[in-house]
């Protein structure tokens, strides 16, 4: 696979609670450089960066993150803010409190309603695999299709692990055929990468792609 087939791929991402202005520059100038998916980042950086780059970057934010338990109303507010100050892909989490109570039509109506909230934005749906079993896996993958989602996303990096392959080959039997899949979390080598996308992600989240594929002599 080319190395600009694998950035196309890649959504760029710094989602540290300390990331600094100057750490959030050098991932939009990586990203315009490389020509990456999108830079995923923290709400409050998303107008400056829309007012320092206008439209040569790709704007994704997360909302509810990282634990997903705001209320839908939260949810909803912070991602028709978000809209406004520029971004044009929103990762929103899922209320893992209600799967595991078996409230899946709530969490599909959150889905939903978030969805309604971006418009016509792109909106992947962070489910967390790392929490759920497989009924609350296969569950999620309906809630995501019935709820008008573009992408459903295993991980946010900040739970007990991340993507896996077997997640991956579990949702591409349950979704929809309209829902895209994101693999997120852990994901630390260009093997990995490579296989994720073999295995029919479309979107990879991960700080690491640039420093990983700009020395890859193996690539073109």
């Amino acid at each position: 696979m080319k190395k600009q087939e694998i950035f196309s791929h890649i959504d760029h991402t710094q989602l540290k609670a300390f990331a600094t202005w100057n750490d959030i520059v050098t991932l939009c100038d990586e990203a315009i450089m490389y020509k990456t998916a999108s830079v995923c980042v923290p709400p409050a950086y998303v107008k400056r960066i829309h007012d320092t780059y206008e439209e040569r970057i790709n704007i994704c934010t997360v909302i509810g993150f990282p634990l997903g338990y705001s209320v839908t109303k939260a949810k909803v507010e912070e991602t028709i803010c978000a809209i406004q100050d520029g971004a044009k892909e929103i990762d929103m989490v899922i209320n893992i409190n209600d799967v595991k109570n078996g409230l899946y039509d709530k969490v599909e109506a959150e889905i939903r309603a978030v969805k309604e909230a971006c418009g016509g934005h792109i909106l992947k749906v962070i489910i967390e695999t790392c929490y759920l079993n497989e009924e609350e896996k296969i569950a999620m993958c309906h809630a995501v299709t019935n709820g008008g989602a573009d992408y459903i996303k295993t991980s946010t990096g900040f739970g007990s692990s991340g993507a896996t392959i077997e997640d991956i080959k579990l949702f591409k039997q349950h979704i929809g055929p309209d829902v895209k899949i994101k693999a997120a979390g852990g994901i630390s080598t260009l093997e990995e990468i490579e296989a994720f996308l073999e295995e029919g992600c479309d979107r990879i989240g991960t700080s690491r792609a640039v420093g990983l594929l700009k020395d890859a002599d193996t690539l073109v």
